[in-house]
C-alpha cells in the first residue's frame, strides 16, 4: 500500500523541505534515497526487519544489536553483494 501524502506534500516528500531550490530532479532523487533509507531493514543476524542507520554507512539492530558496516544509504551496495557472492564461489572451489 503506497503511502499517502497531503496534498501540499505529496510530489516533494522528504525533500519538501528544500522549497524551490535545488531542481525538481535533485530533489526527486533525495527523496527516494530518504524513502529507501528509513524503510526497514532486514537484519543479517537474527533477520527481523529492524535495522536502523546510526551513521554514514554503520547500521544497527535495535532487536539484537548486532552493529555492521553497510553503504552509506544502504545496509547493502551492489558492489558488496557480488563480492560476497565472488568470494564464495571462491571457497566452494577451494573446498
Amino acid at each position: 500500500m503506497a503511502k499517502k501524502y497531503t496534498k501540499k506534500g505529496r510530489i516533494s516528500r522528504s525533500a519538501g523541505r528544500f522549497g524551490t531550490r535545488y531542481g525538481r530532479k535533485d530533489r526527486k532523487i533525495v527523496a527516494n534515497i530518504e524513502e529507501r533509507m528509513h524503510a526497514p531493514h532486514k537484519c543479517n543476524n537474527c533477520a527481523r526487519p529492524s535495522v536502523r542507520r546510526i551513521g554514514t554507512g554503520i547500521w544497527k539492530c535495535k532487536k539484537c544489536g548486532y552493529t555492521f558496516a553497510g553503504g552509506t544509504y544502504l545496509p547493502s551496495t551492489t558492489m558488496g553483494r557480488s563480492v560476497a557472492r565472488y568470494v564464495s564461489k571462491a571457497t566452494e572451489q577451494v573446498e
